[in-house]
């Protein structure tokens, strides 16, 4: 019987310490738990929502007191989305 080579060894250790600090840093930063991870999804959702509908409603309430059509709403719902995902954006990448 042979002996593995010291190249093999050193392989075989690498690999062993590679998996420890994996496992070291899986156990530091633990993942979140299910229920965080919807009531954030949730809260994303109403960043996105709030502003889309302000936009919506302050819109229609100047289409119809100026008479301009649909003017203002297509533009401030447009200008409500665009917020809501920039601050669901940043909140992301908050955490």
């Amino acid at each position: 019987m042979t002996e593995p080579n010291h190249e093999g060894r050193k392989m075989i250790s690498d690999a062993v310490e590679r998996r420890q600090s994996r496992r070291e840093k899986w156990e530091r930063e633990v993942e979140r738990s299910l229920w965080k991870n919807l009531s954030m999804m949730g809260a994303l959702g109403w960043l996105v929502v709030t502003p889309t509908l302000i936009g919506v409603f302050a819109g229609r309430w100047l289409d119809a007191s100026l008479e301009t059509g649909v003017t203002f709403s297509g533009a401030l719902t447009f200008l409500g989305a665009c917020l809501g995902f920039w601050l669901a954006w940043k909140r992301m990448n908050e955490e």
